[in-house]
């Protein structure tokens, strides 16, 4: 695909938690409409970097930030109104964290929140994210039944169908597969695929064969240090730019 404007600019970003730093100088451009891949050996700093991206990073005591990471050209640190910011960036954690609420409402609460009432507004918003997160034909007839009900898979892609009720520019997903069998993680790689026209997509994985899937372009990151980013064609050749590339993603280490 032809990457042109950049949606997220990471310039010289130096994350430490107390003495140790998680984040050693990272600097990567992700641009609009694109699926970067960020893969790694667990505590390589996957997370930390999209926690950084969004600010949830504030949330952890002792957490220090240098360097910049804009977002639509804003320094993220100087935005005001931080969950505007995370309601344009939307997130989908390793285990699925489901509302005790309806199906319905789980994914109406954040719009309602940000003031949409009309019921025909909100029906029309939680069918298209529903399935977008190809969960609607599962869910419809059952929409009051309680979220926290529906199987592990299901309940992913209801926190899917949630993060895109604020209607993202990007989403980040980190180890959405982790607690998903192999046939929804499947469902849920060609949602992301579909997905790729209308957002940016930042996925943290640690199956190197997913971003080989599914990824326009590969970063990898190995104890807190960018090894290398470029195409997904090229991360998984013969001949990456990096011989630990190479090592990593043919399971020598890691």
């Amino acid at each position: 695909m032809k990457l042109s404007e950049k949606k997220i600019e990471v310039s010289n970003l130096v994350v430490s938690y107390g003495r140790k730093e998680a984040l050693k100088g990272i600097t990567l451009d992700i641009f609009a409409n694109e699926i970067l891949a960020i893969i790694g050996p667990a505590q390589s700093g996957k997370t930390t970097l999209l926690k950084v991206i969004n600010r949830t990073i504030e949330f952890i005591p002792g957490a220090k930030v240098r360097g910049m990471v804009k977002v639509d050209s804003q320094d993220v640190s100087q935005i005001k109104n931080v969950y505007e910011l995370r309601r344009k960036i939307g997130m989908v954690f390793p285990l699925p964290v489901g509302l005790p609420l309806s199906i319905y409402d789980n994914v109406a609460f954040a719009p309602r929140a940000a003031g949409i009432h009309n019921r025909a507004q909100l029906d029309e918003l939680v069918e298209r994210c529903l399935t977008q997160a190809a969960l609607w034909d599962e869910v419809k007839d059952r929409l009051s039944s309680l979220g926290t009900k529906l199987s592990g898979g299901q309940q992913q892609r209801l926190t899917i169908a949630r993060a895109l009720s604020h209607q993202p520019e990007i989403l980040c997903l980190d180890e959405f597969s982790i607690a998903v069998d192999p046939v929804t993680t499947m469902r849920i790689e060609e949602v992301l695929k579909q997905l790729r026209s209308e957002v940016t997509i930042i996925l943290v994985t640690n199956l190197v064969q997913q971003a080989r899937r599914l990824a326009d372009r590969t970063a990898f990151i190995l104890n807190g240090k960018m090894i290398e980013i470029n195409t997904t064609d090229v991360i998984f050749s013969d001949s990456p730019d990096n011989k630990m590339t190479y090592e990593y993603v043919n399971g020598i280490f890691g």
